[in-house]
Formats: C-alpha cells, sequence, structure tokens
C-alpha cells in the first residue's frame, strides 16, 4: 500500500503577545523562527512559525499571535499537548533551564517506558520535554542551547476525547495510523515508520470539561504527506467516507486540505514541499516578512499595523 501519511508536519496555535511568543520560544526553548509571515485571512495578525533550522516537517510549531487574546481552556475536543523529542542525557539541562527560567513544570513522569516533563507556556499552551534516544534527527541551537540537548522535533500530539471510538477509526481508516500501544486510557498510534515526530495519543477523558479555544489553544494539527498528489489521494478518501474537507489552500509553503475530524479537532493534510526556502535562503529564513501575494501590493500599511519583533 502505498504511503500517503508520513506523520505530523506542523501544530498551530493562538497566542497572545507577539514579543513574548518570540521570547519564549527562540529563547527558552531554542527553536529556530524560520518564516515570518501572516495570517493569510486576517493580515493585521503575524504567523509565526518555528522548528529546526530549515523548517522541516515534524518540527514546525506556529502561531497566531492576537495580543489581548483572553487564554483558553483545555479539554475535550482538543489537541492538550505537545511534547517534543529531546535526547535522554539532557533530563537535568531542562530541568536546570525551565527552574532558571521560574517556569513551573511537573515530572519527570513515565509514559510507555519513556521520561517527560510537563509544563505551559505564558499563554497556557501545553507543552511536553520527551526524553529518548530513539531520535535521529538533528538539533538546532543558537548558542542557547548546546546541540547535544537541543529539541529535535516533534515527538507526540495529545488529543482528548469523551469518545474516542470514531476518531480512532478515523486515524487506522483513513490516515494510516497503527496502534502500537496502550496505557492507562491513552491509545498511541505511529504513522509512517514511526518514531518521534510520527506519534498520535488519543487520550479518554470522559470527565474533562470541553475545551475552550482562545490564547494558548491550538487551532489545528497538521499531518504530512509527500506530494500534491498523495494529497488529492486523501482528499477523496475522506470524501468518500463522509468528511467535508476543504479544497486545496495554497499556504505558500505547503499546500493544505482541512476537515474536522468526530471529535471536533480540526486536522490538516499539508505537503511538505516547496518547503520554507522557497523566498528566503537558509541562512535568513525567520529574517524578513514575507506576504502572501495578494498583500504584497499593501506592504507598507500591513507592516505598520503589525508589532515589532526583536529577535535577540
Amino acid at each position: 500500500m502505498e504511503t500517503l501519511i508520513n506523520g505530523l508536519h506542523h501544530v498551530t496555535t493562538l497566542a497572545g503577545d507577539t514579543q513574548r511568543n518570540v521570547d519564549y520560544y527562540t529563547d527558552v526553548l531554542g527553536l529556530r523562527l524560520v518564516k515570518k509571515t501572516v495570517n493569510f485571512d486576517a493580515p493585521d495578525v503575524y504567523h509565526l512559525y518555528y522548528g529546526d533550522e530549515t523548517g522541516s516537517p515534524g518540527t514546525i510549531l506556529t502561531f497566531f499571535p492576537y495580543g489581548n487574546l483572553p487564554r483558553g481552556r483545555k479539554g475535550i475536543g482538543q489537541l492538550t499537548y505537545t511534547a517534543f523529542s529531546v535526547p535522554v542525557n539532557s533530563l537535568r539541562f531542562w530541568m536546570d533551564r525551565l527552574h532558571e527560567r521560574n517556569i513551573p513544570y511537573a515530572g519527570p513522569y513515565k509514559r510507555f517506558e519513556e521520561t517527560y516533563l510537563r509544563f505551559e507556556d505564558f499563554d497556557g499552551m501545553g507543552i511536553e520535554l520527551v526524553f529518548t534516544n530513539d531520535d535521529s534527527r538533528t538539533g538546532w541551537t543558537n548558542g542557547r542551547i548546546p546541540v547535544e540537548s537541543a529539541i529535535r522535533g516533534f515527538h507526540t500530539v495529545t488529543l482528548n476525547q469523551q469518545n474516542p471510538d470514531r476518531t480512532i477509526k478515523l486515524l487506522t481508516e483513513n490516515l494510516q495510523h497503527t496502534l502500537v500501544g496502550e496505557e492507562e486510557g491513552r491509545f498511541r498510534f505511529k504513522a509512517g515508520v514511526g518514531g518521534p515526530g510520527n506519534y498520535v495519543d488519543v487520550l479518554h477523558s470522559p470527565n474533562d470539561v470541553r475545551a475552550l479555544q482562545g490564547a494558548g489553544s491550538v487551532h489545528h494539527v497538521a499531518f504530512s504527506t509527500d506530494s500534491d498528489e498523495t494529497q488529492l489521494m486523501i482528499q477523496q478518501q475522506l470524501t468518500e467516507s463522509g468528511y467535508q474537507v476543504t479544497p486545496v489552500q495554497d499556504r505558500n509553503y505547503f499546500n493544505s486540505i482541512y476537515f474536522r475530524e468526530p471529535g471536533g479537532i480540526l486536522f490538516e493534510v499539508a505537503t511538505n514541499p516547496p518547503g520554507f526556502t522557497v523566498d528566503e535562503p537558509i541562512s535568513e529564513l525567520g529574517q524578513g516578512l514575507k506576504l502572501p501575494p495578494q498583500y504584497e501590493s499593501r506592504r507598507a500599511v500591513v507592516e505598520a499595523e503589525l508589532p515589532k519583533i526583536i529577535l535577540k
């Protein structure tokens, strides 16, 4: 069977203050700001992309920072925790780093025989660091975090569901995921070759409150596919299974289709090409404001409405 879904592509979240967001993810977590653009539907709001050196699929965390946006609430029908992969021997480094930055964390805990820490950013977005030596990806380092301790990319996303059966059916029957573990109401699925960056956890949490969207809430999760052709195949299969799938959307750095999974979480399937170097060389990623063609003629107005960003 042809591989249509490789694993995770990106996670997109709502945020509050822009500068605090940049400082947190580039300084505290040491990710690279690989693209500075705007929300294609609301050009007065940034769309910021963080990842590894090139913004490889499976490393990309993105934000819409709206400024004075009320906090969201974690709960069912939401991606509640985004987990990153880091080397096993970096546990003490990350515990010390979070402590030095006055960032409260919980753990270390164990899950599926791996150690992890759990904490939140200043908006309440749920973050985990999973300590594993099963990740061969190279971490990005900007000099603040040693390469041997740097984040490699995503490890897992956790989907909280009141009734997980239909979500599980979608993952296994339409999105080529395979069940690889079950622990305390948590069902772990892998896509593609498996391993960090290719895991989705569906957590059965019937007693949780319903999630509310706001700052710190994940807007959607995107899965990786190799090409426009494989994306169209997935679109057709989903449509034939009764899902309301959007037409293909050009996002400049990938093409996208969107649909709601049965629990209410917005899913996306994004192509790997063309990638973030289509309009900037690797050495300059994230430095200039990149606008989609429909806003280029309004650049001066758009730039004047956006808050200034200082990269430290």
